[in-house]
């Protein structure tokens, strides 16, 4: 059976200060790489080996899945480019307190986040999910079994989890938060409210 698990990168120098980073490039903070440090000893803690691990290619996964990797002994993550982050269009690099302000009414608010819709050049929700599709078609062509990991985003994460699922992106982005270095599990054993393996304390969305 194929397995597919989607870990989110630890904090970074961006999510640190409450920007938005898409696909802005910055590196771990210290707490980042803790986090990553975290979720790599709980992945060895539980016995769980991954076949191939797979990452975005910006800097806050590759040394997340590095991280992971190197704690449990594992395949050097490959760089996966479609992994990447949402582009935040005009949104890049402004803080997240001026989401509401910014761009409604074309927001979703949800406990953890405000999600902004449409603003100029930004990679929108349907544009999100046809990615995590093709995604999801290249590791299942790819991989017929196993354990898979993928370390990505959150806005991209949990597309990859709604295209899985096959279930509407608005109901994904209100339906849980996806916190730095969080584990998820796809697969058709798992239930929808079983997708976490494990969590991590959250200093920031």
């Amino acid at each position: 059976m194929l397995r597919i698990y989607i870990a989110r990168h630890g904090q970074n120098i961006d999510n640190k200060n409450g920007i938005l980073n898409g696909h802005r490039d910055l590196d771990l903070t210290k707490l980042g790489i803790e986090q990553a440090n975290e979720l790599a000893s709980k992945i060895k803690s539980s016995g769980l080996v991954f076949d191939f691990i797979y990452s975005s290619p910006l800097k806050r996964a590759f040394r997340t899945a590095e991280i992971i990797s190197k704690v449990n002994n594992s395949h050097n993550p490959i760089i996966l480019p479609d992994l990447i982050e949402r582009n935040f269009g005009d949104m890049t690099g402004v803080a997240q307190n001026r989401i509401e302000e910014l761009c409604s009414p074309n927001i979703i608010k949800t406990k953890n986040i405000i999600y902004f819709l449409c603003p100029k050049d930004t990679e929108t929700f349907p544009d999100l999910l046809f990615r995590a599709k093709k995604i999801i078609n290249e590791i299942k062509s790819a991989h017929q079994d196993g354990n898979i990991l993928l370390v990505t985003h959150g806005d991209f994460g949990k597309m990859i989890y709604a295209a899985y699922y096959r279930l509407e992106w608005q109901e994904v982005l209100a339906m849980f938060h996806f916190g730095n270095s969080e584990l998820l599990l796809l697969s058709d054993n798992s239930k929808l409210n079983e997708a976490h393996v494990f969590k991590i304390k959250q200093y920031n969305s």
